[in-house]
């Protein structure tokens, strides 16, 4: 019962927000609908001594509620799914490479670079972090998120080239993330690991190569399923339980859920849907996802928003979360510009993609699943705080003026 009281909440706050935007803010609704939660915690933190009850009432009820394991656990199948469902494979297999380098490389790069400069400038602003945490932060951060990424990319209006690129290292980058965060977490807690390159390469490839496999093979399977017998109603059915059961499936054998997710979702929308499906069924299982995808996509920047209520003293952070947020993005370049440098991709990147790349690389409600996840202890409090103003201002920020940026910088290369 606690537990559907706390999601009725959510509903009917995520459902009013997203009138309050559509009717006056008139913004991207993720985004709208983080903006005024925000806005609603700053005013129940100022109110709270007037209004206690409601105060700590609400701080407790999104105290209750596991983010890690709600999104991590829950949403992200869900949303990576209702994504790579509308993925065309043939535009993803043209920008393979890019995809496959910026969603490990870069990764890798970005970890690094965020890790050494947090660690060497953080002490000029009163933050001492010891380097395997400034290590941490840096693997939190470094995935674009798939979440924020889509939900942006929806409302921006770029080449369908570069608009994959994004996307799909969006949704890819996540199993390299984990792998590399878990490994740092478990070193930063103490816990005896082998780090030798062999583990690690190890534990890459099982999550990775793992996580394809399984999501190729449920999206066959239930493509073929569907085939037999083409009624909208079960091929619903078939593939939420692709989501659910596939994700119960990848956590006991250890390999990537999200990547499982990603797989099976581009099977059944390209694959199940040109073989398997009429086109009412088609419709109807697209709208399906299409209504998903906004409904949990609300909810989760509801969170983003709302989790400002339980970081405390957030404002004794502003200086270190500013260049926290310039570290990220010069960063960010690097990940991108090197790559681009020395790899010979086979079509040339101008100046205007990399910007765009740059800029549209999203933080979201992945990195803060992630610093929430750790242990309590010293550094957590800083980290949390840090984390939220990046996923903040590369929400906001960097999310309305994408499409600005893109239309500008690509313009200016066509004159």
């Amino acid at each position: 019962m606690e537990l559907y009281y706390s999601f009725s909440v959510l509903i009917v706050l995520a459902s009013f927000f997203a009138y309050l935007n559509l009717r006056y803010l008139k913004l991207p609704s993720t985004i709208g609908i983080m903006i005024i939660a925000m806005l609603s915690s700053i005013l129940l933190v100022v109110t709270g001594h007037l209004f206690p009850k409601i105060f700590t009432h609400f701080s407790t009820l999104l105290q209750d509620v596991d983010f890690t394991e709600v999104l991590m656990g829950a949403m992200l199948n869900f949303l990576l799914f209702a994504g790579a469902i509308h993925i065309n494979l043939k535009d993803l297999r043209e920008q393979r490479w890019p995809i496959m380098v910026f969603s490990t490389i870069s990764v890798i790069i970005s970890t690094f670079a965020v890790g050494f400069l947090l660690f060497y400038i953080s002490p000029l602003f009163s933050v001492k972090l010891p380097f395997i945490f400034c290590l941490l932060f840096g693997a939190l951060i470094s995935p674009t998120d798939p979440i924020a990424v889509m939900g942006v990319l929806k409302e921006a209006k770029v080449k369908k080239s570069l608009e994959t690129k994004v996307a799909g290292e969006s949704l890819f980058n996540d199993g390299v993330a984990v792998v590399i965060f878990a490994v740092i977490l478990q070193l930063a807690q103490g816990t005896d690991i082998d780090i030798s390159f062999t583990n690690i390469s190890w534990l890459l490839v099982k999550e990775a190569l793992g996580g394809f496999l399984l999501g190729t093979l449920l999206g066959l399977g239930a493509s073929n399923a569907i085939r037999k017998i083409d009624d909208y109603k079960v091929t619903v059915l078939i593939t939420l339980s692709v989501v659910m059961g596939g994700y119960l499936i990848a956590h006991s054998m250890h390999i990537s859920g999200p990547l499982t997710m990603v797989a099976a979702g581009i099977v059944i929308g390209n694959y199940g849907q040109r073989t398997a499906m009429s086109a009412t069924t088609k419709d109807y299982l697209n709208k399906f996802w299409e209504l998903i995808d906004e409904i949990l996509n609300a909810i989760l920047f509801l969170f983003i928003g709302f989790e400002l209520l339980i970081i405390k003293n957030i404002t004794i952070y502003w200086q270190i979360g500013l260049i926290s947020i310039a570290i990220v993005l010069f960063a960010r370049f690097i990940s991108i510009y090197i790559p681009v440098l020395l790899i010979p991709f086979k079509n040339k990147f101008s100046n205007g993609t990399i910007k765009v790349l740059v800029w549209g690389g999203l933080r979201g409600g992945v990195s803060i699943a992630l610093v929430l996840s750790m242990d309590e202890g010293p550094y957590k409090a800083t980290l949390v705080a840090v984390t939220y103003f990046v996923v903040v201002f590369s929400i906001i920020v960097q999310g309305l003026s994408v499409g600005k940026v893109a239309t500008k910088v690509l313009s200016q290369e066509e004159i």
